[in-house]
């Protein structure tokens, strides 16, 4: 309550009218042309917000305009099968999300005829959906005036009105809620929000802000203080961690033998394969292990070669094993032969890059 009422107060103070009347009509004349821009259908806007979540928007251009070729509607996804929405996400990376998202559909078709929800409440209790997701989608779709919390949104709000607090820390976290909240308007509220962070994305940015080119510069706190490069507040960084990988390329017919990665990260997604390896132990020897695990008799010869791959904080050094086959490889659902550039099944990042020798 009591930070609501000092959002209430730090608006009050910016002149909020002023403040949308000007961001609003920088809105429309400097908003880039984006396919999910075109559209008020809430699945195609879901499907981005999905996709834009922790991904800048030129790698998610490509892929949205493919997964909607795929999956035109939310009765589509919902009859796809697992593999094939992982395949289409494959390379985008954070496939949890891919997974919510197919899920999320298949319960919006059981449990609501195939409309996406328009109740900010049975809406968030869909899987990943959380509180940016509901904002984004139900204001864009529906004019619900509900606020949005991401990044850009975050790095905005505490320039203009010089709070430092950040959206990770959980305190910071509902201070800058409390203002979004404050500052959406009742009507327009999708364009307000998309404006938000369209700023932060191409004006307000990390570093160098183009203060001069930003339409609320006179009403922005930390502007007038001259300490724009001071809020937010910096956060440290998750610190990373080394690993070590051992992957046999074991190819036949210009094919790659691909297994099926368990586990919570890349959990469904082929790749060739691997064994992580600890200090001082022999990577040929667990790697002949994990292939026997699947079957596989082969025999193993390093390559010489080695290549640096990371995934979120983890730093990981792959090195590459030739493997010969000595008897017929079984196909399973756990391993069979690839092509990479037709593949239909869902690739890792790094199985697309070994079978592009890079």
């Amino acid at each position: 309550m009591m930070l609501d009422v000092l959002a209430t107060r730090s608006v009050a103070r910016l002149a909020p009218a002023a403040l949308r009347r000007r961001l609003l009509g920088w809105y429309r004349s400097h908003a880039r042309a984006l396919p999910w821009r075109a559209t008020r259908d809430p699945y195609r806007i879901w499907v981005s917000e999905a996709m834009l979540q922790q991904t800048r928007v030129a790698a998610a251009h490509s892929y949205y305009t493919a997964f909607l070729d795929r999956f035109p509607t939310l009765e589509a996804l919902a009859r796809a099968r697992g593999d094939e929405v992982l395949a289409s996400w494959s390379g985008l990376g954070y496939y949890r999300r891919a997974r919510h998202l197919h899920q999320a559909a298949r319960l919006v078709v059981r449990d609501h005829a195939g409309r996406v929800p328009s109740d900010p409440d049975t809406f968030g209790r869909l899987p990943g959906v959380g509180p940016y997701t509901v904002g984004a989608v139900l204001s864009i779709a529906f004019d619900r005036p509900l606020a949005v919390l991401d990044g850009n949104v975050a790095r905005v709000l505490s320039r203009l009105f010089a709070v430092r607090a950040v959206a990770r820390d959980p305190r910071g976290a509902r201070r800058l809620w409390a203002l979004a909240g404050t500052l959406v308007p009742m009507r327009g509220a999708g364009d307000w929000n998309q404006a938000l962070m369209e700023l932060g994305a191409t004006v307000c940015v990390p570093r160098a802000p183009r203060c001069e080119m930003c339409p609320i510069e006179t009403l922005c706190r930390a502007r007038a203080m001259n300490r724009v490069g001071a809020f937010p507040p910096g956060v440290a960084r998750r610190p990373s961690v080394a690993v070590r990988r051992a992957v046999a390329l074991i190819a036949r017919g210009g094919r790659l033998l691909m297994a099926r990665r368990e586990g919570a990260l890349l959990g469904g997604l082929w790749e060739p394969p691997g064994v992580e390896v600890g200090a001082g132990a022999s990577a040929r020897r667990l790697l002949a292990a994990e292939l026997l695990r699947l079957g596989v008799r082969a025999r193993l010869d390093p390559s010489g070669r080695s290549v640096r791959h990371t995934i979120t904080h983890r730093e990981i050094t792959v090195s590459l094993w030739r493997g010969e086959p000595l008897a017929a490889v079984p196909r399973s659902a756990r391993v069979r032969w690839v092509d990479p550039a037709s593949a239909t099944v869902p690739l890792t990042a790094l199985a697309r890059r070994l079978s592009r020798g890079t």
